[in-house]
């Protein structure tokens, strides 16, 4: 509640005042200006929007920054290797924490259309089922990704990543084996499993 100024206040107080004066010291009745009222409604809604997105995607949260840098400097140092696409490299880059993240990131960049978030498989097979196509051993899978397969079906990358990134990838797919991701694509029914190629 506010009131006109009383009778005591000086000459040039100009403006409504609370009524309530304590010590006798009365309080100019100055509501917030209208653009701050919705400044602050603006920050409220935008919280919520964050929140919500940081909540439901990966996208946008200081974990995920971080980890894109991670792999970002990894990718970096990765390009000053040689590496080779035979079975030792692709098991050990499959065991390497770093590496195993740059292979996720380039598959999650250029594989999920098909092969779905997880590998779990959409409009191609599933990769994390043990079962395949066109890989009877560890090394194929570099083959397949760098020339492609089934008449374009699958796709030639070759000509759009770098060896070093294919075979990262390729390692990264080949860890997937046997993972069984939940609600995954059943497995064509002319693909087979493959022996071991812990030494392959």
């Amino acid at each position: 509640m506010s009131s006109t100024y009383p009778d005591n206040e000086p000459a040039d107080f100009d403006g409504p005042v609370m009524d309530h004066a304590p010590d006798g010291i009365h309080e100019y009745d100055n509501p917030l200006p209208g653009w701050w009222k919705w400044l602050f409604i603006a920050t409220i809604a935008f919280a919520c929007f964050y929140f919500y997105i940081d909540v439901t995607t990966d996208y946008l949260s200081a974990g995920y920054a971080y980890d894109q840098a991670v792999i970002d400097d990894t990718a970096r140092q990765f390009g000053k290797l040689k590496l080779t696409p035979d079975a030792a490299t692709l098991l050990k880059l499959g065991k390497d924490e770093k590496l195993h993240a740059l292979g996720a990131s380039i598959f999650q960049t250029n594989c999920v259309s098909c092969h779905g978030r997880h590998a779990e498989g959409i409009a191609c097979p599933n990769l994390t089922a043990g079962l395949y196509i066109h890989v009877r051993k560890i090394a194929d899978f570099v083959d397949v990704i760098t020339h492609g397969a089934n008449n374009g079906a699958m796709p030639a990358w070759g000509n759009r990543l770098r060896p070093n990134e294919i075979i990262c990838v390729a390692a990264y797919v080949a860890s997937l084996r046997g993972t069984n991701y939940p609600g995954g694509r059943a497995p064509f029914p002319n693909a087979i499993p493959v022996p071991p190629w812990s030494d392959k």
